[in-house]
């Protein structure tokens, strides 16, 4: 009989210590909260540091916010990640100026703007072949308006989705978001 495995412990940044506490801190100056799913992360400072780094340098891109909602939306859908979804269901509305319509909409990989109609379609096609894209999908991505930029930081979106909805998942992060599931 196996034992019902419990998540990774939630690091409090008031009882961290050395770069766990930055990195904590960091987080909490840039968020203006420190979420679970950060807490979870700081079991390790490098799984931490990888979060942060990825999410900060994307944040810089060229991509609008409102599609990178949409991009983790339809990621935390297919990976069945309520974590995901709840996050960013909330801060897709709440920050990045998405209708609510439009947050399920982009969970089954439709926008009605090209560009992020053109980046989900990719990222819905990165996620069903895991990874591997036919050279028409990419053309037509190229057609909806996205550059080579934007291809390239939709790919590392996809893989940032993954890596959170995979390790939220794995990790039983517990919600603190308002709830949002996946549907089947």
């Amino acid at each position: 009989m196996m034992a019902c495995m419990t998540g990774l412990p939630l690091i409090h940044p008031e009882t961290a210590d050395g770069e766990t506490a930055d990195l904590l801190a960091a987080t909490q100056h840039v968020l203006g909260i420190t979420p679970n799913l950060a807490r979870a992360l700081a079991n390790s400072p490098a799984a931490l540091r990888a979060f942060l780094g990825m999410s900060g340098a994307l944040a810089g891109g060229s991509l609008p916010w409102a599609a990178r909602e949409r991009i983790a939306l339809l990621v935390a859908q297919e990976t069945g990640c309520d974590y995901g979804l709840s996050a960013h269901a909330y801060i897709g509305t709440r920050l990045a100026g998405l209708s609510q319509a439009e947050v399920t909409a982009a969970r089954k990989g439709r926008a009605s703007e090209p560009l992020a109609a053109a980046a989900l379609a990719l990222a819905a096609a990165l996620l069903r072949g895991q990874g591997q894209v036919a050279d028409a999908k990419l053309a037509a991505a190229r057609g909806g308006g996205l550059s080579e930029g934007h291809l390239a930081e939709v790919i590392a979106h996809v893989a940032l989705g993954i890596f959170t909805s995979y390790f939220a998942n794995a990790a039983r992060v517990t919600i603190d978001w308002p709830l949002v599931r996946h549907t089947g």
